[in-house]
């Protein structure tokens, strides 16, 4: 990201432009047809009258039930008589323009059909019956007045007409090819947007007995409406009040996906111009997946050919998973960016390893195994920051145990190598910080035969599943902002399954986890689109309206739609490739914390953690909605009156052959304690993240006991207000040594934590928020991070003595009062953390 400094302006261009007058060109204006005025304007006259006169005709036939509804106007056809002779259809538009009164429509233009080879350009023109003398005299006029030229008046409409005649339900159709003249079919029918268009066209329909929908699509000149009818049936609908305008076909295009294929390959095309890709050496988003279609016109400039990979021999997608995950990944949602004009430069590229054979699946067992070798062919081929983005599940064997993949990508996340054994992996070495690696991986999927009406119950039911649960990955869920219901009137009747800002009815959660003592997972939760149901038992989990929009493997334009974990998953390796384009030096473990770090429930989900009375009951809705929804701003920056504090350090918590915790790290943040005493009653959240990686144990066995499977643990807590620093650190050390025994531990002032620390301390990343007001807050200005023992001390292993262990403690404060700046006076008086020590027990 350029600093200020680095920024330039724009160029203003000055003095460099000079008035030129047009000049005329010939004698005669080649856009109006030479004709002889006087033949040609009796003949349009007449034909006007004979229309007129036949459109009155047709409106007094109508059927009785509709004389209420009967027209105040008559509708009109005029047809051109030469292509190179477009007919002047500014002029078929006029307002009453009477003084004291409001204006009314006098005659209007409804809709232009253009030529074709068989048919002249036609325009449907609406003339009020209050205003019809007016428009019958622009003809006489044509016939009578000359222009100061010696031009017949209104030469420019009335020469290029090549008849007049009145109208019938077919010059309404707009859509390619005869309307369907037999048959029960649904009509979109396009209105003037009057006052009283709808009611209208209701009451029409009920005189009729139609089906109309309710939806209504409200554009800026035209409302659209659906109707369901014989075409015989609406003969009588232009001579009634209704104000249509149109029928056309329904298409339902309501997206960009339902365009037309023309359509959409224009916008891709357009987009494609409007890009910058990123250089070489910038962070990545690697795909372990089914493969990438790397020549589509959206993804090649960021995708070259040496960073796409396989390990089951083709490269091709053939399965159309990895190239919309890697459009997301790249882009995040399409159809901003699709409807936009910006021009605009990425940070970040792309990077597949197809891992997923294209028919049959791995041996479960050696899924670990066939991920470390995906790692490997992207690292040995060129350095940079990466993130490993793995969209891919299998069903769980124990739901929340780790498994033989879990416990591979919690070695590899490390920085472990890892190989075959008969126990299940072999870890090859210690873990390497420097190597250590982040996976953001899908928490799995609500498969569609699942779907209940009731779908927080089937997503509570429905475990994580395998890799998921892994203690270093990001896990990511899926909600929904996705509500709409489909225009088209198969639709008529349905809903959306899922709540805006909740669950999406596809995502999977940790409730019913063999063991509570295992993470809390999803971590967080992106759009994952939604489920349309009839209300009963048909559900529809794909609609593009319900869907978020990427690109396609079908070509290199394809545009198409993905939902689910999978979706949600691709968007946060994308924040996660930005943290690391703007925060080089961020660690992985620290990049994981922050995405974390910065999500924040939805009003529905916070109302749900309101609901409720108990920090285990919050646990729970933790193992439904994660920490929320992270954005690309809250990840990316701070602001005056929300900062967020981000330290990364290491220290060797555990020393000599006794493996005994001497230890712990306490910090002395920044603290703006004067703002905060000023601030008073003022209300004010503090956010405190802990990321780490531990290193799993290579086998099963005992993976049951809660300290048997990671390498070790950390914890964090704050100073309350009244504690000295030497009281602090006295209860640091009795609930460290506590928390060794197996007691249960508490922190201080423990109720102020919305989730506490006997909730908060499951797996390797902790989170938890401490609300109250700023008054409180002002001389709790340090935190203590203490260790807590793992296989590491039980199996007293001499390679893993004196090892180091590192990481990321994110500290954020909040207020909404206005006009306060928490941001100044911690940047004015960073401090580094010290180093105290836990007496021997």
């Amino acid at each position: 990201m350029a600093s200020d400094a680095d920024a330039l302006g724009h160029v203003l261009v000055r003095g460099r432009a000079e008035d030129r007058a047009f000049r005329r060109i010939g004698g005669g204006d080649p856009k109006i047809r030479d004709v002889e005025s006087r033949t040609h304007g009796r003949a349009r006259r007449d034909e006007l009258h004979r229309g007129v006169t036949a459109a009155e005709g047709r409106r007094d036939e109508i059927d009785p039930t509709l004389d209420e509804l009967r027209a105040i106007g008559v509708v009109i056809v005029l047809e051109g008589a030469d292509a190179a002779f477009p007919l002047r259809i500014e002029s078929l538009d006029r307002m009453s323009r009477h003084r004291k009164q409001p204006k009314r429509a006098a005659w209007l233009l409804l809709s232009v059909t253009p030529a074709t080879e068989q048919t002249p350009e036609r325009a449907m023109v609406w003339v009020s019956d209050e205003y019809r003398a007016s428009f019958l005299k622009l003809f006489e006029d044509y016939l009578t007045k000359r222009t100061p030229n010696d031009h017949p008046r209104h030469r420019e409409l009335v020469a290029n007409i090549g008849r007049i005649r009145d109208a019938v339900l077919a010059d309404l159709w707009q859509s390619a090819g005869p309307p369907p003249a037999t048959g029960t079919h649904w009509w979109e029918i396009w209105l003037r947007p009057t006052d009283e268009a709808l009611e209208t066209l209701r009451a029409y329909a009920e005189a009729r007995q139609l089906d109309v929908t309710d939806r209504a699509l409200l554009l800026n000149e035209r409302t659209v409406v659906w109707l369901r009818s014989t075409w015989s049936a609406l003969q009588d609908l232009p001579f009634t009040r209704v104000p249509v305008t149109e029928l056309r076909r329904p298409e339902f295009a309501e997206t960009i996906e339902e365009l037309s294929r023309e359509e959409q390959d224009e916008l891709a095309e357009d987009l494609v111009e409007r890009v910058t890709p990123a250089d070489e050496r910038v962070p990545a988003v690697c795909h372990l997946d089914t493969g990438v279609r790397r020549t589509h016109a959206l993804l090649k400039a960021s995708l070259a050919e040496t960073d796409v990979h396989s390990i089951v021999g083709t490269l091709d997608d053939r399965q159309n998973h990895g190239t919309p995950m890697a459009g997301l990944a790249l882009y995040g949602p399409l159809d901003p960016l699709l409807l936009g004009r910006r021009a605009f430069s990425l940070r970040h590229r792309l990077e597949s390893v197809k891992m997923l054979p294209d028919r049959g699946r791995h041996d479960p067992e050696a899924y670990g195994l066939v991920t470390a070798q995906a790692v490997a062919l992207p690292e040995a081929t060129v350095a940079r920051d990466r993130v490993f983005c793995m969209p891919i599940t299998d069903t769980p064997d124990l739901p929340g145990e780790p498994s033989l993949w879990s416990a591979s990508v919690d070695a590899l996340a490390a920085g472990v190598d890892i190989g075959a054994s008969d126990q299940g992996i072999a870890l090859l070495g210690a873990p390497d910080p420097e190597a250590s690696r982040l996976f953001v991986v899908s928490a799995g999927n609500v498969r569609g035969h699942e779907f209940e009406a009731d779908y927080r119950a089937r997503c509570d039911l429905s475990p994580i599943e395998d890799p998921a649960h892994a203690w270093n990955a990001l896990t990511v869920g899926a909600y929904t902002e996705l509500t709409a219901i489909p225009s088209d009137p198969s639709f008529v009747g349905w809903s959306a399954l899922g709540s805006a800002g909740d669950i999406s009815p596809h995502s999977r959660t940790s409730l019913i986890f063999s063991t509570r003592t295992w993470p809390v997972k999803p971590d967080i939760c992106m759009e994952g689109g939604n489920v349309l149901t009839d209300g009963a038992t048909d559900f529809v989990g794909d609609h593009p309206v319900v869907s978020v929009r990427t690109v396609d493997a079908r070509d290199d334009l394809a545009l198409g739609s993905a939902s689910a974990t999978s979706a949600a998953t691709a968007q946060a390796a994308r924040l996660a490739a930005l943290a690391h384009a703007t925060y080089p030096n961020y660690w992985p473990e620290t990049v994981r914390g922050l995405l974390v770090h910065a999500a924040e429930w939805t009003p529905v989900m916070r109302a749900e953690f309101d609901g409720v009375g108990s920090k285990a009951q919050r646990l729970a809705l933790l193992r439904r909605y994660g920490w929320g929804v992270p954005t690309e701003a809250s990840v990316l920056s701070s602001s005056r009156q929300a900062v967020t504090m981000v330290t990364q350090d290491a220290f060797v918590p555990f020393e000599g052959e006794d493996y005994l915790a001497r230890r712990f790290r306490l910090h002395r943040l920044p603290w703006p304690a004067e703002v905060l005493r000023e601030l008073g009653p003022a209300d004010v959240t503090l956010k405190v993240t802990l990321s780490y990686f531990i290193e799993p144990t290579a086998s099963r066995r005992g993976w049951r006991r809660r300290y048997s499977y990671p390498s070790h643990g950390l914890r964090f807590d704050l100073k309350t207000p009244t504690e000295t620093v030497d009281d602090f650190v006295s209860r640091v050390n009795r609930e460290a040594r506590s928390e060794e025994e197996g007691v249960s531990t508490g922190a201080g002032a423990p109720d102020r934590w919305f989730i506490g620390p006997n909730q908060r301390n499951l797996g390797s990343l902790h989170q938890d928020l401490w609300e109250g007001s700023g008054a409180d807050l002002a001389d709790a200005g340090l935190i203590a991070v203490h260790p807590v023992g793992g296989w590491w001390k039980y199996s007293k292993r001499d390679d893993r003595i004196d090892r180091p262990v590192r990481y990321a403690l994110l500290v954020s404060l909040r207020t909404l009062e206005q006009g306060v700046d928490l941001y100044t006076p911690i940047a004015t008086q960073l401090e580094l953390p010290i180093s105290a020590e836990i007496p021997a027990t």
